[in-house]
Formats: C-alpha cells, structure tokens, sequence
C-alpha cells in the first residue's frame, strides 16, 4: 500500500525561528517514514534564505522541494502565522508559534477555522487563542449576532532542543570580551520606541547600565542581535542606538554588539563560551522562546519574564523570572498581528536593576539551581521528545483521508 502523500509548506530555507521550527517538523516526518513528502519552500520576510547546509537532511529537502502541485496531498502541513492557512490537502494541519499578545488577530482566528487541526508551540499560545473571540453585532440595535471564535482543535508541540548541538560542551569561539563576566542577550531588535519594542532590547540595555554605572570590577553585557538582514547599515544603526541609549549615563559598564551569521554550533559556542554566565531578557512576550530553552542545556543561569511561552520551560523555582505587570501596545510597536487594544508584558525595571546586580553578586547559588533545570529540560524538551510527541499527534492521519473537492493552487518555487 503506498504511503499518504503529505505536502509540508514553510519556510525550509531562512534563517528565523519559523525556518528551524519548520526544519525540525520535516526531520520528524523523514524519520517517522510514514508519508510520501514534497516541500513548497517560502520566504519569512526579508530574513537570508541562507539555512540549508551540506549536510544529508538538507540536501533531502533541497531535492523534494517541488514548483508545481500535480494532485492533491492527503495531508497538507502548513508552518506560518494563521492569517496565511489555506486549505490545500484532504486533512489540513496549521502549524504556528502563535502569538506574543493578549489578543490574536480576527483574521487569524479565521485562519484557524479554515484547518482541521492548530498545532502551537505553548500553551500560552494556545491559550490566546482559544480566548480570543470577536463578537459581530447588529449596527443599530447592537444586538449580537455571532461570535467569531476558534472551533478547531489545537495541540500543544513545543520545538524541542537538539542535544547532539545545544549541551554543555565548549569547543572556543573567538570573542574579545575583555570582562571575566558577561550577560548574554540573543533576539531581534525589532520596531518600536524605546520600552516599546517587543524584546525591550532598549530598556535591557539602560536597566544593565544602571545597575553597572560607575568605576570597579563590571560585569558586560554581550547582545546578539539584528532586525532581520545582516548589512553594515544595519549594525552602524544598533551601534548608534547602543550609544544614545547610554550616552547620558556616567562610566557606563561595557555592551558589545555580536552582529552576524552563526551557526548553530557557533551559537553553542557562545552559550558555553567561560566569559558568558547567564542568558537576559525582558522580552514583552514569545510564542515560545527557543534561544532561552538552548541556553538552559549549558546549566548556566536564565533571566527572563515571568510571561509568555518561555513558561512552558522555565519554572519560577529554577529560573530567574522577572516581575511586572500587562501593559497596552504602543502605537510605534502595532502592526497587523500586534494589535493596538492587545496588551503584553512589561518589566518592572527598578527589579530588572537589582536581579542585574544580584547574580553578578550571587552566581553560584543560582548556578547551582540552573543545573537541575539542564538536568530537567534535558529530559522533558529534547528533539527526541518532540518528534515522539508529533509522531503521536499526526500518526492517526497517516492513512489517506476521503476525497474533499479543492482547487490544486499553483506553488512557486523561490531560488
């Protein structure tokens, strides 16, 4: 009997988030061997499509990567935000990290409705957007006519961390920190006024120079980061940033600006690099968080908002989680999928100072704690796990489903 076809669409190639969920996905299914697989590789915004490497899974995806859909899937997998679900196969599976707010996008839960199963990466996620409902009302009367709420089933697949790359193992990596200590933050720089966009980068870096202002022995601070390309304007834009955000402030202690490609062992390299002793962030909000769950495999401590995805994986009693209350969106954050009447998290900055200065003080009391977390999320948040957990999400759809009458959209293929 011939193996269910399954058309899996993402973007395979870029370097995002969204990218290496979508790699991870396909590893699972090549490994499970129980479908008959073609990929319709797409874009993520303007990130580098730069992600497959010379390796045998790549090459694999590279060579099922198809421009024409010939007949319909028996199961069509699809990794994006849900405003862009679309039916396309038998059974219909949308795949997405959700959302970083308290209110998902109308068009969104119509997305949802349009497939037969959501899978989110948190239950945070999955609780947004089971909560968000739109009520649709008589124009006169304002009597209410209907809700538009999410109907569909969703399950919970967190993106599971690959040990055999992301462990405690240091194998160098040239960074010049002059610092024995240094505070490590990873994520994109994105829109907004400073407080305002959603890492908080900004506030990051003034709460760190307060907390570090003066003369004596300092720790640093280390950001990776970028909006979305890796250009010399780009860099040129954060370092100005940096300096204005800083520039009114007496000695302030040293922040590098780590702006490139790495790989992913690079990048394990970083996390294990002697100089780096704890992972930062005042994020406002993630669907999930995968540098913070990458980190916790070193056992070095993690800093982070006590909101959001990120949840899922670090529990109060072995992370540093910071206080602080919902705040509405700012005009200079919203765009089409952060709305202006949503609400995320905002840090309380007097505390983000003190838990600055605390770890610096106290380290090993809370590597001590950062340990078991390894030792845990090891156990719980593995790749192994999470394509056990999706094998037995998407085994029961693995015999081919009825005929349903489609229209077969034309795919194109992206260089």
């Amino acid at each position: 009997m011939s193996k269910p076809f399954l058309l899996f669409r993402g973007p395979v190639k870029t370097r995002s988030g969204y990218g290496a969920h979508s790699r991870d996905l396909l590893q699972a299914l090549y490994e499970m061997d129980m479908f008959e697989i073609k990929i319709d590789s797409c874009m993520w915004g303007s990130t580098p499509m730069t992600a497959l490497e010379d390796n045998l899974f790549h090459k694999w995806i590279e060579s099922n990567i198809i421009g024409q859909l010939e007949k319909t899937p028996d199961i069509y997998v699809q990794v994006t935000v849900p405003n862009e679900f679309q039916r396309v196969g038998k059974f219909n599976i949308g795949v997405t990290a959700g959302i970083e707010t308290t209110i998902a996008p109308k068009d969104w839960v119509d997305g949802c409705n349009r497939m037969d199963l959501i899978i989110a990466t948190s239950t945070f996620s999955k609780d947004v957007l089971l909560q968000t409902v739109y009520n649709e009302t008589e124009k006169n009367t304002g009597k209410l006519i209907t809700q538009h709420k999410i109907n569909k089933q969703i399950e919970v697949l967190f993106e599971g961390v690959d040990t055999s790359i992301y462990n405690n193992v240091y194998n160098n990596i040239n960074i010049d920190i002059k610092e024995d200590f240094a505070y490590l933050f990873v994520g994109h720089w994105l829109k907004g006024d400073t407080g305002q966009d959603r890492k908080d980068v900004g506030m990051l870096i003034r709460c760190f120079a307060d907390a570090f202002k003066g003369v004596g022995d300092r720790p640093g601070l280390v950001l990776k980061t970028s909006s979305a390309t890796f250009s010399i304007k780009e860099r040129e834009s954060f370092r100005k940033k940096i300096e204005g955000l800083v520039k009114d402030i007496e000695n302030p202690p040293s922040i590098y600006l780590l702006f490139g490609d790495l790989t992913n062992e690079e990048m394990n390299n970083l996390y294990n690099h002697p100089k780096i002793k704890s992972m930062v962030t005042i994020t406002k909000g993630e669907g999930f968080g995968r540098p913070l769950l990458e980190f916790t495999m070193t056992g070095k401590p993690v800093i982070a908002s006590n909101w959001s995805g990120h949840k899922d994986f670090l529990p109060m009693d072995k992370a540093i989680m910071i206080g602080g209350k919902l705040t509405e969106v700012h005009d200079s954050a919203v765009d089409t999928f952060i709305l202006k009447d949503s609400k995320w998290f905002t840090a309380n900055y007097g505390e983000v100072v003190e838990v600055f200065k605390l770890v610096y003080k106290d380290y090993n009391k809370f590597l001590e704690k950062s340990e078991l977390l390894r030792v845990e999320n090891l156990e719980r948040f593995s790749m192994e796990k999470m394509k056990d957990k999706f094998k037995n999400i998407i085994s029961p759809f693995s015999s081919q489903p009825k005929e349903q009458k489609l229209i077969l959209p034309k795919l194109t293929k992206i260089k």
